[in-house]
């Protein structure tokens, strides 16, 4: 009798022990934060010592010095830019809606082999209203000589509706670029028509939502050759009056360090992400609850990109949230994905914080074979970096590297890594501005507009550039979107960025140097997609290997070129290329014996020689 007594006692324990350990779990996992949060403010990491120059002023806006490298030369006014502006609501950033601005795509929409431009415009609630006109997107025709045409209109892209992101992807393999537009309201897919006009086919294809969808990205998660798009949601709000905010408790929750400022995103109810499959006849199904990536939570999505960060062949995918926890889906090649986010590391920064995650840059920084990811967040927190340490486990080194300190005082958005010297090394760029104007009015050592932010890698070490007067890195604005790309075929990566209610800025690359550089447009075969969205190129030169990713999506709301782009330092010579393409094949390509060119790399065949 005592012997049973015991052993239904043992078995009354452990299942007690069980279901406390299952419910912890469970908090652990849904809980966005540790602590209730007293503020709507994003800030996660509590409030910091303010920051000044010599001169007195924050550091957001100030810390020039006179002589030194010059990186960046603005050319948005030279080149044609200058004549359009970016609009959102109104001056005093009253709701949210108002405050997160928009991104910018690089795509060679014409197939002339130049980059060509397009920046998402905003709008008001007079516009929404039907009492105003809409502001415009802008597609921005390459001429080859260092200027740009807006071809909008003409193009039928123009969007007229609140935008907020776009993201260039080859839909339906026939070899021209489309573009996925993200707005407050129906977001819009306009399908290349291959005669520099396109035509908005979302309520056709499947994919126009509604309410809020900010950064997409667009990638093959099952392996069919079509590519398939993923579409993050940001905060619910009423389309009919995004402004409505009457509850005094809310509005007393509306505060950042003590002054009142918008409502949002805490506090404000969420939007789930979508996932929408491919179905190769010009419509898309959403699998979302399927594939495992409803986002059940409804965090605040940002940005997204789909990329392989396990070396598995296939794409995984990473979503940046605003001040709830990050996701990484791990693509369980049977078309769907495993929630590994806080599992990898990457949910959270290493204090154990979520952050208010804005953009999102993915690259192999120290030639491992590894992508390391990197974040941006709010002021008074600083942006993370993740070390890829295999198998989907990710360390936050952001201290160790040195990298964490200089950002805090800024308000980070558009982010990559790219190699704008051509040493071989990948470098980081961030543009940076608050979303509470009222800064300007506090001793926070923070300021609405603020400058760039350039981090040099020197054999993986990162060591932020001078911001020299005059040059592109003291350019202050209130940045939000921003893509990189090689806009005038010189071998030299620009930037082109899309600053909140103002004009835009092309960031030419006049670094020069004696450095070698190769590009590479790469085509996928039939059971790939055509743009080789998800193609993996690793190089080796100089006794170096590295790895080239071809995404569409990342940085904030925004899309890159899609040619990959290696420097080489003094390598004069390329020891070896292979392609890992997105059906699986893997191919050893006969390296070009010639540098400083682009080629084009078909699945299957050589490398061939662009046309100048």
């Amino acid at each position: 009798m005592e012997t049973t007594v015991n052993a239904t006692r043992c078995t009354l324990i452990s299942a007690l022990l069980l279901l406390l350990c299952a419910s912890f779990a469970s908090a652990q996992e849904k809980t966005p934060s540790q602590e209730t949060p007293t503020t709507t403010g994003s800030a996660t990491a509590g409030t910091h010592a303010a920051v000044l120059d010599a001169e007195h002023r924050p550091i957001t806006a100030g810390g020039f010095v006179k002589t030194g490298p010059v990186v960046f030369e603005d050319v948005a006014a030279k080149a044609g830019l200058a004549g359009w502006t970016h609009h959102m609501g109104g001056a005093a950033k009253n709701t949210i809606v108002e405050t997160v601005g928009s991104g910018v795509a690089l795509l060679d929409y014409d197939n002339d082999g130049w980059l060509d431009i397009y920046l998402v415009n905003g709008s008001t609630f007079e516009a929404l209203g039907g009492k105003a006109a809409a502001p415009h997107a802008a597609l921005f025709h390459n001429n080859h000589d260092g200027t740009f045409t807006d071809v909008a209109a003409k193009a039928g892209v123009t969007n007229d509706r609140w935008g907020f992101g776009a993201v260039v992807g080859d839909y339906d393999n026939d070899g021209w670029p489309d573009i996925y537009v993200t707005n407050f309201g129906k977001n819009r897919l306009f399908h290349n028509n291959h005669d520099g006009t396109f035509t908005d086919v979302a309520e056709k294809a499947g994919v126009v939502l509604g309410n809020w969808s900010s950064g997409a990205t667009w990638g093959d998660y099952d392996g069919d050759g079509r590519l398939d798009l993923f579409v993050p949601g940001y905060v619910h709000l009423d389309p009919a009056n995004p402004a409505k905010d009457k509850d005094p408790a809310t509005v007393a929750f509306c505060n950042f360090r003590g002054v009142p400022v918008m409502c949002g995103p805490r506090g404000l109810q969420g939007e789930p992400d979508h996932l929408f499959h491919n179905n190769g006849d010009g419509t898309f199904t959403d699998v979302s609850a399927k594939a495992g990536v409803a986002d059940t939570g409804a965090y605040f999505g940002l940005g997204s990109v789909f990329v392989d960060v396990n070396g598995d062949g296939k794409v995984d995918l990473l979503v940046a949230d605003d001040s709830t926890p990050n996701y990484l889906y791990l693509n369980k090649g049977d078309g769907t994905f495993e929630d590994v986010s806080f599992a990898s590391g990457y949910a959270l920064n290493e204090s154990g914080r979520e952050t208010a995650s804005m953009g999102i840059a993915v690259g192999d920084t120290t030639h491992n074979g590894r992508l390391d990811i990197y974040n941006t967040t709010f002021s008074d927190d600083y942006n993370p970096f993740y070390r890829n340490d295999g198998d989907a486990n990710f360390t936050d080194i952001s201290y160790q590297t040195g990298i964490a300190e200089p950002t805090i005082p800024f308000l980070g958005w558009g982010t990559s890594f790219f190699d704008y010297d051509n040493d071989g090394w990948l470098d980081l760029f961030v543009v940076n501005g608050h979303v509470y104007p009222k800064v300007d009015q506090q001793t926070w050592g923070t300021s609405y507009a603020q400058r760039p932010l350039l981090f040099h890698s020197v054999e993986g070490k990162m060591t932020l550039m001078p911001a020299i007067e005059g040059s592109g890195l003291a350019k202050v604005a209130v940045a939000r979107g921003m893509a990189y790309g090689d806009l005038f075929n010189d071998g030299h990566i620009d930037v082109v960025i899309n600053n909140l209610d103002g004009t835009p800025s092309l960031f030419r690359n006049v670094s020069g140097g004696g450095n070698h550089w190769i590009g590479l447009k790469l085509v996928g075969g039939p059971k790939s997609p055509r743009d080789a969205v998800g193609a993996v190129a690793y190089l080796t030169a100089g006794g170096v290997r590295q790895r080239a990713d071809v995404i569409a999506g990342g940085s904030f709301a925004s899309s890159p070129d899609q040619r990959l782009h290696f420097g080489l330092g003094a390598a004069v010579k390329i020891d070896a290329l292979e392609i890992r393409w997105p059906d699986g094949t893997v191919q050893e390509v006969a390296p070009p014996t010639v540098v400083d060119g682009f080629y084009v790399v078909t699945e299957g065949a050589g490398a061939v020689a662009m046309k100048k």
